[in-house]
C-alpha cells in the first residue's frame, strides 16, 4: 500500500478524532473534516504525524467540493482511504420526535454518507484501488425502542454499503461496515441534552404513554458503560492495511447479546425487549 492518504469525517470529537490520531501515528496522511477552528486546534495539539484538518460539513455540498479540492491538490488526485464517520443522535419514542430533527438526522447520517462518497470515489479511483470505512453501528443490526430514526439511519447504511461493495468490487475498492455497540464518546452527552430538549416540548399527556421507553434511554445514556474510542479506531486501522478485510466488524462490550437478540424470531425479540423496557 504505497498511497496512505485518508479522509476522515466528523473527527471533531468521539470515534472520528480518535482514528485521526491513532491513524497519522501509524504513518497515514490523515485528512480530518472538523467543524470549527477551535475543534482544528485541539485536534493538532495532540497530533503525532501528519494531520490535516478540514472544515467540513457533510450537508453542505460547497464544503464537500472544497475538502475534494484540497485533498486532491495535497496528494496528486489520488486517495486511499475514506472513513464515513459523522453523525447525530435522537432517542425517543416515535410519535414525540419532531419532524426536523428527524431530517436532520438522516441528513447528516445518510445523505451526508453519501455526498461524501459520492465526491471522493474519483480520487479513489485514481488511486487504482482502496478502502471506504462506513462507521454504523449494532443499530444497524436491531432496532431497540426509542431509537427508530437512528437504527433507521444505520440500517440505511448498511443498505448503501452492501450495494456499494459489490459495485466498486471491479475497481478494486473495498467497503467495510465498522458495527459498534456503546462507546464512550460526547454523543451521550450530547443526546442527554438534545433529548431533554425535545421531550421537554412533547405533549405531556402523551409522554406519559412512553415514561417506561423514555426512562430506559435516559438510564442507559447515563451510564452507557461504553468501549473506548481508541478501540474502534484501531479496529478501522485494521480494516485499512489488512489484506483482505471483513465485510463487517462488531465492536464493542457484550455486543454478541444485542447480535443474538436480532437474529431471533420477531416475536420472540419483541417479548425480550417489551420486558426490558419495562
Amino acid at each position: 500500500m504505497k498511497n496512505r492518504s485518508v479522509l476522515i469525517t466528523g473527527a471533531s470529537s468521539g470515534i472520528g478524532r480518535a482514528c485521526a490520531l491513532h491513524l497519522s501515528r501509524q504513518g497515514f496522511q490523515v485528512f480530518a473534516g472538523v467543524r470549527s477552528s477551535q475543534d482544528a486546534d485541539a485536534l493538532l495539539a495532540e497530533a503525532f504525524g501528519n494531520i490535516t484538518p478540514l472544515f467540513l460539513d457533510v450537508t453542505d455540498t460547497g464544503a464537500i467540493a472544497a475538502a475534494v479540492k484540497r485533498v486532491a491538490d495535497a496528494t496528486g488526485g489520488t486517495l486511499y482511504g475514506l472513513i464515513n464517520n459523522a453523525g447525530v443522535g435522537l432517542g425517543g419514542p416515535l410519535e414525540l420526535l419532531p419532524g426536523d430533527k428527524i431530517s436532520q438526522l438522516l441528513k447528516v447520517n445518510v445523505l451526508g454518507a453519501v455526498a461524501v462518497t459520492q465526491a471522493f470515489l474519483p480520487l479513489i479511483r485514481n488511486n487504482r484501488g482502496g478502502r471506504i470505512i462506513m462507521i454504523s453501528s449494532i443499530s444497524g443490526r436491531i432496532a431497540l425502542p426509542g431509537l427508530s430514526v437512528y437504527a433507521a439511519s444505520k440500517f440505511a447504511l448498511e443498505a448503501l454499503s452492501d450495494a456499494l461493495r459489490v459495485e466498486l468490487k471491479p475497481f478494486n475498492i473495498t467497503v467495510v461496515l465498522i458495527e459498534p455497540g456503546n462507546v464512550a464518546t460526547p454523543i451521550w452527552e450530547k443526546s442527554i441534552a438534545d433529548n431533554n430538549a425535545v421531550m421537554a416540548q412533547a405533549d405531556a399527556e402523551v409522554k406519559k404513554l412512553y415514561a417506561n421507553v423514555i426512562q430506559t434511554l435516559n438510564k442507559i445514556a447515563q451510564n452507557p458503560q461504553g468501549i473506548e474510542p481508541e478501540h474502534v479506531a484501531s479496529i478501522v486501522a485494521h480494516a485499512l492495511v489488512v489484506k483482505r478485510p471483513r465485510s463487517r466488524y462488531l465492536v464493542g462490550k457484550r455486543i454478541w447479546m444485542l447480535w443474538l437478540l436480532s437474529r431471533l424470531p420477531d416475536g420472540i425479540r419483541d417479548w425480550i425487549l417489551l420486558r426490558n423496557f419495562k
